[in-house]
């Protein structure tokens, strides 16, 4: 479990003007398409890793894009590639260096699903049998991932006791996050009096524990530790990874609807944590994908910042805001910096290691797990200086 321990690095991060082009769609404008985005990003990327480009030998791109054709319009030709979302590309780029099938591998992903109207929910709904499982209920009504992160949250409700007062917690801390953050979208602060008086959406979510729906794109570089070493200052590691998936029953919701895909996160929480050498008490930021808010709260348990039950007391004792006990999602996340599918997290990851997160920054930070939750795979990753 040691073996992969700082292993590989990332050396260079890239994003596009999410904000910028949020506004630019809203005035019915298309500024790019998801390759343009995704390539926007790259270059990015490649300028902050200080590396020429013919150094890269692996590229793995997001589900959005086509990989022939990144490979293409990047103008990489590499020994190893593939494709794979925000965290399996980690991992996968994580074991492709260390089998020694590439030494610095490019992870690109680029999404226009503001601007071409992606659905992710309703009759229209993308994904059928290949992606998005809950297509399949849609005789009953449950044809958004809202839907089921709302039955998820009002089991959860009834067996422990967590109000809406104390889900509202993860919303406006991450608001506050984003409003130290130029690049988020959503910065105007909230408070709680905010959050319960909002719309629901699919009850009890309201529309503040919903993600944003954005175009953009986002890149990372990952190398060999040596290389990374001699290429910059500042690589950010690897010291730990994860995963442990709960498919039996799996479109038919079970897993998220009994335990809340605990048995998952703890086993993919341990296997880091093992691997890194450290604890859920040793870490100065945590990163939550939060499609919705429910996630948030569910990770902190799962991932053993605070005993199962105890979430509520959790949010509301000790914080996970500016000045709480643990800095959670310190960019805003999804709910409100930009909604790039986990990407945009790893990108922050790497700036609060980097001591580059501005006002956002976290004094001091040494260490910062990230955690994914996403039908029925359960996927955890450390980084550290």
């Amino acid at each position: 479990m040691t073996r992969t321990r700082r292993a590989t690095a990332i050396i260079g991060i890239g994003q596009t003007d999410w904000s910028g082009d949020w506004r630019r769609v809203r005035a019915g404008e298309k500024p790019a398409d998801s390759v343009g985005y995704a390539a926007r990003a790259f270059q990015d990327a490649l300028r902050d890793s200080g590396i020429p480009k013919e150094d890269i030998d692996g590229l793995i791109v997001g589900p959005t894009t086509a990989y022939e054709r990144m490979g293409e319009v990047l103008g990489l030709n590499v020994r190893w590639g593939g494709q794979a979302d925000a965290v399996q590309s980690i991992l996968q780029a994580q074991m492709a260096i260390e089998a020694g099938y590439a030494k610095v591998i490019a992870l690109v992903y680029g999404n226009d699903q503001r601007s071409a109207g992606t659905q992710y929910g309703g009759p229209s709904a993308m994904g059928g049998q290949s992606f998005l499982s809950y297509v399949y209920h849609s005789p009953w009504g449950m044809t958004s991932q809202g839907a089921l992160y709302a039955l998820t949250l009002r089991r959860y409700q009834h067996e422990r006791g967590l109000s809406e007062a104390d889900m509202g917690q993860v919303a406006v801390a991450q608001r506050a996050w984003a409003s130290m953050n130029e690049a988020a979208i959503q910065r105007k602060q909230i408070t709680i009096d905010d959050y319960l008086q909002s719309r629901y959406v699919c009850e009890p979510l309201h529309v503040f524990d919903y993600c944003l729906v954005n175009d953009g794109g986002v890149a990372l570089i990952i190398a060999d530790a040596e290389y990374a070493q001699r290429m910059r200052p500042d690589p950010v590691y690897i010291l730990g990874t994860g995963r442990s998936d709960l498919n039996t029953g799996a479109t038919s919701l079970e897993p998220r609807l009994t335990d809340y895909y605990l048995p998952a996160q703890q086993q993919a929480g341990a296997s880091s944590y093992e691997m890194a050498g450290i604890g859920p008490d040793d870490m100065d930021v945590m990163l939550a994908y939060d499609s919705f808010s429910v996630h948030v709260p569910l990770a902190l348990e799962g991932y053993g910042y605070c005993e199962v039950g105890d979430v509520a007391k959790f949010l509301t004792e000790k914080g996970i805001g500016p000045g709480g006990a643990l800095p959670v999602n310190t960019h805003g996340g999804h709910l409100s910096e930009s909604y790039m599918q986990g990407w945009n997290h790893q990108l922050e990851a790497v700036r609060q290691l980097r001591g580059t997160a501005g006002d956002r920054q976290v004094a001091g930070a040494q260490t910062v797990h990230y955690t994914s939750d996403v039908a029925g795979k359960c996927m955890s990753v450390i980084y550290g200086r």
